[in-house]
């Protein structure tokens, strides 16, 4: 049986998270809620959930020095990181006045243009927040039986801008076209809630179990 953990530093939605992956675990993986350093690096798969403000989310893993685990948890082991947990893996967030995250990935975390409209005249809603389509970049194998412009649910104002091309999975329409997943070997994150996505991302999640770490 796997060992899967569910990173807990304080965001609010870790339970629904964890709730989801027991619902596609069956008995092959054990899921875990955990802040212990011990009991996160013994994992054999980690998930990064969030929500909220990255300023918040950034002080409470130094706090409980998770950076570091964070970071030794994606040399090894097969990771998946939500939302915020997406953002805090760039090197900078224009959000709360500005802040350093972790710089797993290298690019920026920036808001949505504020006023803008729709072909329309409409004006768009900050946050993002619903069901859009997500556009499979390159393929990988968390995307499998998932296809190409499903729906997945979104809640946010700001997104991730990554400055290299190779570590886009997947991009979204909502203002601008955006980056909506990132990939890099073991390491697989996403702007959208898989846990909040019925089916598209119930599959994901089963997947992410399912998945050995290689592309």
């Amino acid at each position: 049986m796997s060992k899967v953990v569910v990173l807990d530093y304080g965001s609010s939605n870790l339970r629904s998270v964890a709730k989801a992956l027991e619902t596609v675990a069956g008995s092959d993986h054990s899921i875990t809620v955990s802040n212990n350093a011990k009991t996160i690096l013994s994992a054999d798969k980690v998930v990064f959930p969030g929500q909220g403000a990255i300023g918040q989310a950034m002080s409470h893993l130094k706090e409980q020095e998770l950076d570091s685990v964070i970071r030794e948890c994606i040399l090894n082991k097969p990771f998946l990181g939500i939302c915020l947990g997406l953002q805090s893996l760039m090197g900078h967030s224009e959000e709360d006045g500005g802040v350093n995250g972790l710089g797993i990935l290298p690019g920026n975390v920036v808001r949505f243009e504020d006023n803008a409209k729709d072909a329309e005249g409409n004006a768009y809603k900050i946050p993002s927040m619903g069901w859009n389509q997500v556009y499979q970049t390159k393929s990988h194998p968390l995307w499998e039986s998932i296809e190409d412009g499903s729906r997945f649910y979104f809640v946010h104002s700001y997104y991730v801008k990554p400055d290299l091309e190779s570590d886009i999975a997947a991009t979204t329409d909502y203002i601008t076209r955006y980056t909506s997943a990132a990939a890099r070997e073991n390491l697989f994150a996403t702007q959208f809630h898989p846990e909040k996505s019925q089916h598209a991302g119930l599959t994901l999640l089963k997947n992410f179990l399912n998945w050995d770490g290689s592309v």
